[in-house]
């Protein structure tokens, strides 16, 4: 017997009236089936090729990408990715994420361009890095060594195999990575070690602490002349100065105190050039730029700009309703690794690594034919301010979203994105100009801090959760979790070269992570 087909029930019959009296968007589907004409155009507005068509269906980034390595005649194995901004035609509005072909046409005509056919897009081509770092995925390495959580951590511009970490302990340690185990215990201070830093040419790290000290060790560990003294009260934050503004291999470097002073030392001789007094509070961080001006930022609600030459302040952003927990540069990426990039081709002379240090500063500072360094500020306000002090005091940009307190914001060493990590459990992605793109949800308790991958397209968080996440910053989605540390992770970092990320925290154990 034939089995017979139950007869429709009545909400299927409700629902295939309603499709039939549906007009079809023939129209729609046409336009997909169409293209738009594509004008190329480099960040300073340079025609970099001939306007041609491009077919909507095949409209992403990636063939776009591809299209314009064709029309400049590269060899495949040249090609340089890039990353396009749409300009909407007749107007000062840009378009900073690219749209998926299904969303290419809706995007455009929320901004007015009813009918692309018949309107000259313009695309504003970012070239991309050109090497790419894979995601780590396992822990290489459990490294015990520290007596006391781990609170600060950076690898060394000049080698991934060096990572150095302080504690609360009283020591700092350099760890070889490629085997794993401690290199260097650096003893001498007599409280807590909260800051570390290593000098742009890899050969000097700079630790402060909370015994009013800040100590300067070479690359094996031993102490360098005399430990800077001056601060009244614990070292919060340091900064070297830039590579390219060293004058006869004379290092400055700058320090933050609770004591609500910033002091700027001669490295060699352990003189005090400057004392920058002003804040009237703890100050919490400081940057220094690679145009020569000292950012700092205080719990007494404002970020001061100092001129580094001759130590006068020359601007008070005063914003921010409660304290200002930290502070990114644009150009922190560029200023941290100096002369060191991904092809480690390292100049032979001074002269010539200074050259190429300003070099890639210029090159990542420049905007429209102009150096252009902007900060952004977090606090415990929940908000981030974006900043340009050469356009005067008046933010650019307020960056609302968190619910709780911004604890660290970084720029990506592409300077296109900012992470933003709070106490709401959350890290907010948003673009140069300070709007915001997305949340990244999947920590259960506060992000400590964040660390961008050096081809940008990478994001580690690290948490009071006790995990380590990474971010896809194409897609915005969770690319790896990487459970393993037994408490809180207070302190993170990603190699300059891609290959590690380096974790410490309140279990005293330093984590290496690998792809």
């Amino acid at each position: 017997m034939a089995t017979l087909v139950p007869p429709p029930s009545k909400r299927q019959r409700r629902e295939a009236l309603e499709r039939s009296q549906i007009q079809q968007d023939v129209t729609s589907q046409a336009i997909d089936a169409g293209s738009f004409k594509a004008r190329f155009v480099d960040t300073d507005g340079n025609q970099l090729a001939e306007t041609i068509e491009v077919p909507l269906a095949d409209a992403t980034e990636k063939n776009v990408s591809l299209l314009l390595n064709t029309l400049l005649g590269r060899e495949r194995e040249d090609f340089t990715p890039y990353r396009f901004r749409i300009h909407v035609p007749n107007s000062d509005v840009i378009i900073d994420n690219y749209p998926t072909p299904s969303e290419f046409l809706a995007v455009l005509r929320k901004h007015g361009i009813e009918n692309p056919f018949e309107t000259t897009i313009t695309l504003a081509a970012e070239p991309q890095a050109v090497f790419k770092v894979q995601a780590v995925t396992r822990m290489s390495n459990r490294i015990p060594g520290h007596g006391e959580a781990i609170l600060a951590a950076q690898f060394s511009p000049k080698t991934s195999s060096l990572l150095a970490t302080g504690s609360g302990d009283n020591t700092a340690r350099i760890w070889n990575t490629d085997s794993g185990t401690p290199k260097y215990t650096l003893k001498g201070h007599s409280g807590w070690v909260l800051a570390v830093t290593w000098s742009p040419d890899g050969q000097s790290l700079a630790t402060g602490s909370m015994d009013k000290t800040v100590r300067i060790w070479d690359e094996a560990g031993q102490a360098v002349g005399k430990p800077l003294n001056g601060h009244s009260k614990w070292i919060t934050s340091i900064a070297w100065q830039p590579f390219h503004l060293w004058r006869d291999d004379t290092p400055r470097l700058a320090s933050a105190s609770k004591d609500a002073t910033i002091r700027v030392w001669i490295v060699n001789t352990g003189r005090i050039e400057h004392v920058l007094s002003g804040h009237k509070g703890s100050v919490s961080c400081v940057r220094w730029g690679g145009t020569d001006l000292v950012y700092t930022a205080s719990q007494d609600k404002t970020v001061k700009v100092w001129n580094a030459a001759d130590g006068t302040l020359k601007h008070t952003l005063a914003s921010h309703a409660h304290w200002v927990n930290h502070l990114a540069l644009s150009t922190d990426f560029v200023l941290r690794t100096a002369f060191y990039d991904h092809t480690r081709d390292v100049p032979a002379s001074t002269e010539e690594k200074r050259a190429k240090a300003r070099e890639r500063f210029e090159k990542a500072a420049t905007q429209q034919g102009k150096v252009v360094e902007r900060i952004i500020s977090a606090s415990d306000d929940f908000t981030m301010y974006l900043w340009d002090p050469s356009q005067g005091t008046k933010p650019l940009a307020r960056l609302l979203g968190h619910q709780k307190q911004v604890n660290h914001v970084s720029f990506s060493p592409d300077g296109n994105l900012i992470a933003s990590a709070g106490w709401d459990n959350h890290i907010k992605i948003w673009a140069r100009d300070g709007k915001f793109l997305t949340t990244l949800r999947a920590h259960v308790a506060p992000v400590y801090q964040c660390a961008f991958s050096s081809d940008s397209r990478l994001l580690c968080s690290g948490s009071r959760d006790t995990t380590l996440k990474v971010w896809d910053m194409r897609t915005f989605k969770l690319s790896v979790d990487l459970p393993g540390h037994e408490d809180e992770v207070y302190a993170l970092d990603w190699s300059l070269d891609g290959r590690l990320v380096g974790s410490g925290g309140k279990d005293k154990a330093v984590r290496l992570w690998r792809n």
